[in-house]
């Protein structure tokens, strides 16, 4: 299992870039409009939400995409009534110290509540928070997760680059999502790269390309159709 952390650069002092695989953990533009888009909105999200929802994710990072999945659960649980835990799963290949993790939040005041809990949990593992329960596995993740028991109802996949880090965009771990998915699940994704779609076909999904955010032209969404077999 790796246990190395991140490392990191850092463009005017807040927005991390990885050294590794020279690629930022956000958009230069806009995260937080980022994740919405890309990561929300490409699940249909919070419309989806329901008791017991569970959402996986490839590539921890900062911790965005959690905090701002976590402020909508919190937001529609106000105004619907009690939605119960949300479970949300995170794989992770180099964590982030809690300092840079930190040191990256502080862009988005808005979430400044949620990233002070956050940042109170030190390591990986597991975390209950009441109404989100954590779970941040570390390692690779092509051997993480197919050691996984779990199947998400949505998928948020944020790996870096395709062209960078290929290792996190094969068609085995896209076999492993669609494995791990319930019928009816979906996925998102910034990348619209040809293969990283073509790899999740064969895996079992219904996969579109549809409008990215910012500078990039397009992304992707897919779905597991109610009746498919899952991918072995």
């Amino acid at each position: 299992m790796q246990d190395q952390n991140a490392e990191l650069d850092w463009r005017d002092g807040r927005i991390p870039v990885s050294r590794r695989f020279d690629d930022p953990y956000f958009s230069f533009d806009d995260g937080l409009a980022e994740t919405r888009h890309v990561f929300l909105a490409g699940n249909d999200l919070p419309e989806r939400f329901a008791p017991g929802f569970h959402v996986a994710e490839l590539g921890f990072g900062t911790g965005l995409n959690f905090l701002v999945t976590w402020a909508a659960w919190r937001a529609i649980g106000r105004a619907a009534g009690v939605l119960g835990v949300l479970r949300f799963t995170s794989f992770e290949g180099y964590p982030m110290t809690v300092a840079d993790r930190v040191t990256a939040l502080a862009a988005f005041a808005e979430l400044a509540p949620l990233a002070e809990l956050l940042s109170a949990q030190t390591g990986t593992g597991v975390h209950d928070f009441g109404d989100v329960v954590l779970e941040v596995i570390v390692g690779d993740v092509r051997q993480t997760l197919s050691e996984w028991q779990g199947r998400a109802d949505a998928w948020y996949l944020d790996g870096f680059s395709p062209a960078k880090n290929p290792e996190m965009w094969g068609a085995d771990l896209m076999a492993q999502v669609g494995a791990h998915t319930v019928p009816g699940g979906t996925l998102a994704s910034y990348t619209a790269a040809g293969h990283v779609r073509r790899a999740l076909a064969q895996a079992g999904f219904e996969v579109t390309r549809v409008p990215g955010f910012g500078r990039k032209r397009h992304m992707t969404v897919a779905r597991m159709p109610e009746a498919a077999p899952h991918a072995q």
